[in-house]
């Protein structure tokens, strides 16, 4: 409720408020903001590869933004595209950018008057026969009320200007969770399409050794009837090929399985990408050399690592703002507006709204504030701690992502390389089993040798297929894991909306997003944190 006799005694001589008011505007505008300012933290990093002596490794150029065009595989390049525009966890990491960019106008707009309100009434108001001064007023009467007012605590501490700071740290750092899931969203996709075509070779190889076995299985079962063997021959062959025959519905079904992740990776139902796999078969076919820069790049490229570092950046300007609480806060309020009183009680009340805008109806209070944190227990210190152990929990995280990063390029780097060099080996290793089956089938036709040796050379062919089969695998998956380790494949949302459009369509019907949609695509200079010295005193409004 707002008086006469109240905003009266707001009022302050026009010249000693101006006076203070500018005083603390040229104070605060001067003012620095408490609290450390963000320094890069330092993490450990190997100058170069293990595996640097390596001619299969070059570490001169930097790697291939779209490095799974090196498998030359156009249904590979398909589900790739497919699974940029239409995977949902990726839809929604870019709506988490869009959330950021509004916490971002959040911040900006406490930096203005903090409440402002137009306000308008009218009180009946009765004054108690015991109020002092009761007998020199009307004690019935009706207040009229139009006005503004707004307090705005000034940013001298820095308080604001750091929770901006803060708000746009997280905004780059959505950005960087961003490329970080469109690098894992592209690695997941490739490593699923590598295991639905494994599984497809599998299968393959399986009936081809059933084949295989079913000639055995006719062999023996005529050297049976020709009294030649016992039955020992006969059932040993049909055990054989019908265990070889089991292995195929289980590879089946994690085959559909297969299918099924990648299809989800793709924002499908199960079951939809069907006639995209029908083309190209096999396995991917992996280049022997592979780029991979300097063990430096991955600070620059790892999605990951800009993450935590923004993650700490932000953290860094919450110190400055619980800092800023210890401090005493400066704040200007003022009020303007008309109000007129009925001196007569009900009967006089059309008069009192008609001279309600007159010129000695207009009345204003304007004046500084100051507050200071008297008695707060502790609360305020050891809100400051708890935002520096976070901080300092944050620049671990940030260096044990640096190391993990450098762990998972190596891990993967080694893999691919030592997959290279088994898969020749497994191959030699096939030719011999097969050499060995025919020897085998021929001799025991011939009868020079029982029907165990067919047997154990059939077995250790169809495990020597599948090893290789596998080790070729292996050397695709560990591939691709070495791209994912080095930060590849994030350049692609240079080339998409981070938003699709017809979701954009959606929220623009619902909710007035301003210039907020759609989000830009920040270029890679860009993603860096915002040095304290760098943020303005005042932002204009992010509307």
């Amino acid at each position: 409720m707002r008086s006469h006799n109240n905003a009266k005694s707001m009022m302050y001589g026009g010249t000693w408020a101006i006076a203070v008011t500018v005083s603390l505007l040229s104070v605060v505008l001067s003012g620095c903001a408490v609290g450390p300012d963000f320094v890069k933290p330092k993490a450990k990093i190997q100058e170069n590869w293990s595996e640097k002596a390596d001619s299969r490794v070059a570490t001169q150029t930097d790697i291939e933004s779209q490095w799974w065009k090196a498998f030359n595989d156009p249904t590979f390049d398909q589900l790739i595209k497919l699974a940029c525009q239409q995977n949902l966890p990726l839809q929604i990491t870019g709506l988490r950018i869009l959330e950021a960019r509004a916490r971002l106008g959040i911040a900006i707009g406490r930096q203005f008057p903090q409440q402002q309100e137009v306000f308008g009434g009218v009180t009946r108001e009765e004054i108690s026969d015991n109020a002092p001064n009761s007998s020199f007023r009307d004690q019935n009467f009706l207040d009229y009320q139009v006005g503004f007012d707004a307090v705005w605590e000034l940013d001298f501490w820095g308080k604001f200007r750091r929770d901006v700071q803060a708000s746009y740290a997280n905004l780059i750092a959505s950005e960087a969770d961003y490329d970080n899931a469109l690098v894992s969203l592209t690695a997941e996709v490739a490593r699923s399409y590598t295991v639905i075509r494994t599984f497809e070779v599998l299968i393959e190889l399986t009936r081809e050794n059933a084949k295989v076995q079913e000639e055995g299985l006719e062999i023996a079962m005529s050297r049976f009837r020709n009294g030649v063997v016992t039955e020992l021959d006969v059932a040993q062959a049909r055990s054989l090929l019908e265990s070889t025959r089991t292995s195929i519905p289980q590879l089946q079904s994690g085959l559909r399985q297969a299918q099924n992740a990648l299809s989800t990776l793709l924002g499908q139902p199960p079951g939809a990408i069907q006639t995209l796999l029908g083309g190209h078969k096999g396995i991917p076919t992996a280049p022997a050399e592979v780029a991979i820069s300097m063990p430096a790049e991955l600070l620059r490229r790892r999605p990951d690592i800009r993450s935590a570092e923004l993650s700490a950046a932000a953290q860094c300007a919450r110190i400055g703002i619980a800092k800023a609480d210890l401090y005493p806060s400066f704040s200007l309020f003022g009020e303007i507006g008309f109000q007129s009183s009925s001196e007569g009680g009900v009967q006089s009340n059309h008069a009192d709204i008609d001279n309600l805008f007159d010129a000695s109806s207009f009345y204003y209070a304007f004046g500084p504030q100051v507050k200071l944190p008297f008695f707060n227990y502790g609360r305020i210190e050891n809100n400051v701690r708890v935002q520096d152990a976070r901080f300092q929990q944050l620049i671990v995280n940030y260096q044990n992502t640096v190391l993990r990063a450098a762990q998972e390029s190596e891990d993967a780097l080694i893999g691919f390389l030592k997959a290279q060099e088994a898969t020749a080996f497994a191959q030699n290793s096939v030719q011999a089993a097969r050499r060995s089956v025919e020897i085998g089938l021929v001799q025991y036709r011939e009868g020079a040798v029982d029907y165990q040796r067919v047997l154990d050379t059939q077995r250790a062919l169809l495990q020597e297929e599948i090893r290789l089969t596998e080790t070729r695998s292996s050397i695709a998956t560990n591939l691709i894991a070495l791209y994912k380790a080095l930060g590849g494949g994030w350049e692609l949302r240079q080339e998409h909306p981070l938003i699709a459009e017809s979701t954009q369509t959606e929220m623009k019907k619902r909710t007035n997003w301003g210039h907020l949609l759609p989000p830009p695509s920040p270029k890679p200079e860009d993603l860096s944190p915002l040095p304290a010295r760098d943020v303005p005193i005042i932002k204009k409004p992010y509307w």
